[in-house]
């Protein structure tokens, strides 16, 4: 079978672990030339160095515009053309511990430190994609939005506003491309529970650590956490070319939770016996 991205050149945002690594990883077995994007650098050059040849790990802060000016030249001197952006890079605001995140109590300074990296990175990644995107006339942007820029979270305002944003910036961004006679394509994947570094200090890793994992996608159809590997799964599609006729589309990874209802589905008998 043919790789779908063979000639390829893609830039991926917080891949140093989790849903970005899982998609450099994938990406690269589908013969495309891959950049590895963080602020971890330790990290991502691990991942990197461990993916071989067909990667290179750059610095880059989403939240600074130079950083997103520097990498994008850098790209396009040394290989002429980027093709795939993944705009991965979040933050929930929650990683130096406990804070207020609800409506009432979420201090000024910790919401616009979310929206910084998780809408203004988004913002800054799709304008100089699509500038780096011109020297080709085509391209695809996937932004990974979440499940909850779909619904509110009460106890998490500042992540769910900004993933919203980041959703229906995606439609923005696919219209305008559109507009301006580029077959470049934007459109937005939003994960669920997906089982990454994240979720681990809440898990932890003593004898209740299945326990806990079941009460936490109770609510979900499926009864389980997704996997990096299957986002990867759907940002493989949106980047290849089984995908040309599909701008401005949202996908849900989130085992049903969003289907309408998370009850589990009884068998009803209705042979008349």
């Amino acid at each position: 079978m043919a790789s779908k991205l063979t000639s390829r050149i893609a830039l991926i945002t917080g891949a140093a672990q989790g849903i970005g690594a899982a998609i450099a990883q994938l990406f690269v077995q589908e013969d495309c030339f891959v950049y590895v994007t963080d602020i971890n650098d330790e990290l991502g050059r691990t991942v990197a160095n461990a993916l071989g040849d067909r990667v290179s790990y750059l610095r880059l802060d989403v939240r600074r515009e130079e950083d997103w000016q520097r990498v994008t030249t850098q790209i396009l001197k040394e290989r002429g053309r980027l093709d795939v952006l993944v705009n991965n890079a979040a933050i929930t605001g929650f990683e130096q511990g406990a804070v207020r995140h609800d409506p009432e109590h979420a201090r000024l300074e910790d919401w616009h430190a979310v929206h910084h990296t998780n809408l203004d990175g988004v913002f800054l990644g799709c304008k100089y994609a699509i500038r780096a995107m011109r020297h080709s006339g085509a391209g695809s942007i996937i932004n990974i939005s979440s499940r909850s820029g779909l619904v509110g979270i009460p106890g998490a305002a500042a992540y769910a506003s900004s993933k919203a944003a980041v959703r229906n910036h995606t439609k923005t961004v696919a219209l305008y491309c559109a507009e301006q006679g580029l077959k470049v394509r934007c459109n937005s994947i939003h994960p669920a529970a997906i089982l990454t570094p994240i979720w681990e200090p809440m898990l932890g890793t003593d004898a209740g650590r299945e326990e806990r994992m079941a009460a936490l996608v109770r609510d979900t159809p499926l009864r389980r956490f997704g996997m990096p590997e299957e986002v990867a799964a759907m940002a493989l599609f949106l980047a290849a070319d089984d995908a040309t006729y599909v701008t401005g589309s949202e996908f849900n990874i989130d085992g049903g939770l969003l289907a309408g209802s998370a009850a589990t589905p009884t068998v009803v008998d209705d042979s008349g016996d």
